[in-house]
């Protein structure tokens, strides 16, 4: 008579139990997330209007107040450092580039022997401003002379020497035309520098009165 061996049931192990709806995190998909975040910012970025070249880098301190007052206005902009003189194959190649890209106004920044804005008004029909640095002969005389004494034809419209706020200001202006949020802000900028004004008005007087 065969003997039947004792059959033993295989202990099962049982899982721990995971609660429904929490959701493990994924380090692909906060990848993924971050690299879209990324992607929109860049998508969303505006595009450059005004291209300001200047001839050198010790410029840069005055050059820098155009694109601040720019960026106030919500106009963005980018530098460009390229010489007339030294590098004027960079500066041809940026004009083709500002063409291609859709900006919309240039501004040429130099001092002494300023023909920077001349040559950029030469290679192009969009609107040139010109703002000469002082440095040189007179405190800029030299420059500004440079930049306004246009042939017939090549306009460049030149500001004040060192004029920073004015050379971004009438850049501003000329967007407007085209750009109604630009002109809003604009007209929002002429309400803050007359208060501005009149505080300082005001509190000259009342300084005057007490003395």
């Amino acid at each position: 008579m065969a003997i039947k061996k004792p059959t033993t049931k295989s202990a099962s192990v049982k899982k721990p139990a995971t609660k429904k709806g929490v959701a493990k995190p994924a380090t692909t998909s906060i990848v993924a997330a971050r690299k879209a975040t990324s992607t929109a910012k860049t998508s969303a970025k505006q595009p450059i209007l005004v291209g300001i070249l200047t001839g050198s880098p010790n410029d840069l301190p005055t050059v820098v107040k155009v694109r601040d007052t720019l960026t106030e206005l919500g106009i963005a902009s980018e530098i460009i450092v390229a010489s007339a003189h030294r590098t004027p194959d960079k500066v041809i190649a940026y004009i083709d580039r500002a063409h291609r890209e859709g900006v919309q106004v240039l501004i040429g920044c130099a001092g002494m022997a300023a023909h920077l804005a001349g040559v950029i008004a030469g290679h192009t029909r969009l609107p040139v401003i010109g703002l000469p640095l002082s440095g040189g002969i007179v405190s800029g005389l030299d420059a500004l002379l440079s930049t306004v004494q246009m042939p017939p034809g090549v306009p460049v419209a030149t500001v004040a020497v060192d004029g920073s706020k004015n050379a971004a200001m009438l850049a501003a202006r000329i967007l407007a035309l085209k750009f109604p949020a630009i002109n809003e802000a604009l007209e929002k900028a002429a309400l803050k520098e007359r208060a501005r004004y009149e505080q300082t008005a005001d509190e000259a007087l009342a300084k005057l009165v007490r003395s």
